[in-house]
């Protein structure tokens, strides 16, 4: 306990002690994980040498020749009361990788027994023990729900309780994937983490017994994009023309700055204009962000998904809004492949145009001719689909799991179509040779798909369309 409570050398101290071994004689349970490979391309290093680089950068945060790098984190945590419950959680968050059992579980008992045999408080046991069993919590709601409902946000503060624990997971979660991976840590990665710290603080300071009213949410929104609106020289009428055509639903989902961007694009268009593609290299979302306002048609979705795949880009979020009057507001945040930001204007320009072209005669998709990455052809990940209902809001959702390759996602959109699937909000996540994408969608009607005969199609359909050499159903 003392050498983590040192104001530098902790991460020095504790490598020296795992290249000699005491550490694995301290700490039993981590003998287990010493050299322990994980065999995928999303883990770089082995579980010892994850773990002490997580603790290496929780240290970071304390150096302040490095407070630029993440400033919000590296405020936090020079304001947390004890950080070395935070290098205790690290230590034990993946100490039972490879035993039977539920990791997250097993680490925290024996970070339990840690936490007893050297003397901490009750309240530091509980707040160390449930960091390592929730260690995965932050990534998973940011990654995989829609954090752009109030609900959600309402129902993952309820689970924090308190800013505290909030803090510390926020921290930790940030260590744990810029440890995982180089390559996984980018701007999109930060924002959405960013995003849910900043919305879950809210509800906190709001208090959990007073959830956001969606009324009194929409009308917030409301107000400051039209402020935004007026200073930028549009008008009250052209405003609320374009507002008519729109639903609750695309004021919960979008920002103000996005609304506003939205609305002046749209205002005074003729439909004759259209399709009407727009991109802007940054955005809150953390990549270059894609906004599509066109007529609707079911084949959107893979003639999108098609041109931006054969661009070479990584789609990691799409959000598609119907208007009453039959037309579509779809934006996309889109990274380069290798997770970086699109910078140059000749490239910008590329996606503009590539779009356009394709959003004319969106049932005549690209095909997709970009080779998979030789390195990916060697894993065969299984495909697996889940199927659950979003009753609060009226979707159903998709959970798909399965290899990456060329025109996924066109491939899934095309699934979608043939089975008369609209997807309404997408959460893409790629990471090393896995797919893990979660889909809200309805029926043509805009209805939940609860039919059973409905789903087991819409399985089968995309099973067929993901049945080749990157994976296995």
């Amino acid at each position: 306990m003392e050498i983590l409570r040192q104001p530098r050398g902790v991460t020095h101290d504790l490598r020296r002690m795992n290249r000699y071994g005491v550490l694995a004689a301290y700490l039993p349970a981590f003998s287990n994980v010493v050299g322990r490979m994980q065999y995928d391309l999303f883990h770089t290093y082995t579980v010892d040498e994850h773990t002490l680089f997580v603790v290496r950068n929780l240290r970071r945060l304390t150096v302040p020749e490095f407070a630029d790098e993440l400033p919000l984190c590296s405020r936090i945590m020079r304001d947390l009361p004890k950080p070395e419950l935070l290098y205790i959680a690290a230590l034990f968050h993946d100490i039972a990788k490879g035993r039977s059992g539920d990791h997250c579980e097993l680490g925290a008992a024996d970070a339990q027994e840690f936490c007893r045999d050297h003397g901490l408080g009750a309240y530091d046991t509980r707040l160390v023990c449930w960091l390592v069993r929730n260690h995965l919590l932050f990534s998973l709601t940011a990654q995989r729900r829609d954090i752009s409902d109030p609900q959600v946000i309402h129902e993952f503060a309820a689970t924090l309780g308190d800013h505290v624990h909030l803090d510390y997971l926020y921290l930790l979660t940030i260590a744990d994937i810029r440890a995982t991976n180089p390559g996984l840590w980018n701007s999109w990665r930060r924002a959405l983490l960013q995003e849910l710290h900043a919305s879950t603080g809210r509800a906190l300071r709001r208090g959990l017994e007073n959830p956001v009213d969606k009324r009194e949410h929409i009308r917030e929104v409301q107000d400051e994009a039209r402020t935004a609106l007026r200073r930028r020289g549009v008008g009250e009428r052209e405003i609320d023309g374009v507002w008519r055509d729109l639903s609750d639903d695309y004021f919960l989902r979008y920002l103000p700055d996005e609304i506003a961007w939205h609305t002046e694009a749209i205002a005074g268009r003729r439909p004759d204009e259209l399709p009407l593609v727009l991109v802007r290299a940054q955005s809150t979302r953390g990549g270059t962000q894609i906004f599509l306002h066109t007529p609707e048609s079911d084949h959107l979705f893979a003639a999108t998904t098609a041109a931006l795949d054969q661009l070479g880009l990584t789609v990691t979020d799409a959000r598609i809004v119907t208007t009453h009057g039959g037309r579509t507001l779809d934006t996309y945040v889109v990274l380069e492949a290798d997770g970086g930001p699109i910078k140059q204007p000749y490239r910008l320009e590329e996606i503009r145009t590539t779009l356009a072209r394709a959003l004319r005669t969106p049932e005549s998709p690209i095909a997709v001719t970009r080779r998979a990455q030789r390195h990916l052809r060697h894993f065969a990940i299984p495909t697996a689909i889940g199927f659950s209902q979003d009753t609060r809001n009226g979707r159903t959702v998709v959970e798909l799991l399965t290899g990456d390759r060329p025109g996924l996602l066109s491939r899934v959109g095309g699934a979608f179509r043939d089975c008369g699937v609209r997807v309404q909000n997408a959460k893409i996540s790629t990471i090393g040779e896995q797919v893990n994408d979660v889909f809200f969608v309805t029926d043509t009607h805009n209805a939940p798909i609860t039919d059973a005969g409905h789903l087991e199609r819409l399985r089968d359909a995309l099973h067929e369309a993901l049945s080749d050499a990157g994976s296995a159903p």
